[in-house]
């Protein structure tokens, strides 16, 4: 299972570019390279249409631009009562294309507005008319505007007719099976946390800002880092062993529950994590937490000490876990200022 050598959260957007909206485009965003989707997990599949929107761009001399959406489609159609879990917040998302070297993302608010548009209208209107897209690589499986009537078909007629490039980007296999964000939830789901490696090229991780909690993990001896989900669903539920990194430590190894907290009677899905021999004071910063192994699910205890054994029987079990990997602490890194979350 790849483990980062090093992480380093950065918390501006530092060389991209985010347009939120179509009424913030400007004249000088026209001419671009350009792929669209939610790329929910930026996993493999994903990032094998980057990289070659990245060939495309130094061909045509133009900028990359990724078009997403806020809410998810997905998200919008299944309504508040049922939302399904994504890999990624859109902070999330953001820093990884950042890190992939985007230089420019359009955010496009998914509302009724936007779920009702022709496909013909976003094609001309967006692509053409104010973007003026040069070269446009699309999943194999992408569809878009009213009814979901636009494919890659309509795009490569348009294409013909406007003057710009339409390429199918074919499947990603890994294990034979195409990489998808469906497949990772599912094995995140199923706490196949290697699996869900393999396909993102990476470990699951979440991003968040320590806060303030109500200290019980302190006082049963095993005191934790709470980090709001700031999610409507999570795809990982349970307990896990994981690697946290931020701007004051370094992927140092850890016990982590993510869910509601029902022998405490937790109200809210929240992430707890318990660095092992860890020594410090982590609130206000943002830190990640990368997902390696899988624990136990979540449950509820008739009481705080039969609480606190079944932690320290998990802290045992994620020790065995990171001895096994050859996984130590750390050296502590100088603090250095973050920005807001």
């Amino acid at each position: 299972m790849p483990i980062p050598a090093r992480h380093r959260p950065r918390s501006p957007i530092t060389r991209m570019e985010l347009i939120r909206g179509q009424h913030n485009l400007r004249p000088r965003h026209r001419g671009c390279v350009a792929t669209i989707g939610n790329f929910d997990g930026a996993h493999l599949g994903h990032q094998a249409i980057f990289a070659q929107l990245a060939e495309q761009a130094a061909r045509f001399r133009l900028p990359r631009l990724v078009i997403t959406f806020e809410p998810q489609p997905m998200e919008f159609f299944a309504g508040p009562k049922s939302p399904p879990a994504r890999l990624m917040r859109l902070r999330e998302k953001l820093l990884a294309l950042d890190g992939l070297g985007v230089e420019r993302v359009l955010c496009l608010e998914f509302g009724q507005r936007l779920a009702a548009l022709p496909a013909a209208e976003f094609i001309d209107d967006l692509l053409v008319g104010r973007l003026g897209v040069r070269y446009l690589v699309i999943g194999d499986d992408f569809r878009f505007g009213h009814h979901r009537a636009g494919d890659f078909a309509l795009l490569a007629a348009a294409g013909q007719q406007h003057g710009f490039e339409v390429v199918d980007n074919r499947s990603y296999l890994v294990d034979g099976e195409r990489v998808s964000s469906t497949r990772i939830r599912q094995a995140l789901a199923q706490g196949h946390l290697e699996q869900a490696a393999r396909l993102l090229g990476r470990p699951y991780g979440m991003n968040g800002r320590v806060a303030h909690g109500d200290r019980i993990g302190r006082t049963l001896g095993f005191p934790t880092a709470n980090i709001h989900l700031h999610r409507r669903a999570t795809p990982v539920y349970g307990v896990y062993a994981v690697l946290m990194s931020g701007p004051g430590l370094q992927l140092w190894p850890g016990v982590a529950n993510i869910g509601r907290r029902p022998t405490v009677q937790g109200v809210r899905e929240q992430l707890e994590v318990h660095l092992l021999d860890f020594q410090g004071d982590l609130y206000g910063q943002h830190v990640k937490v990368d997902f390696l192994h899988y624990l136990r699910p979540e449950q509820r205890f008739e009481s705080l000490e039969a609480l606190r054994q079944q932690i320290q029987r998990d802290v045992r079990q994620a020790r065995g876990y990171f001895s096994a990997q050859g996984i130590r602490h750390s050296p502590m890194l100088p603090l250095e200022p973050e920005g807001s979350d």
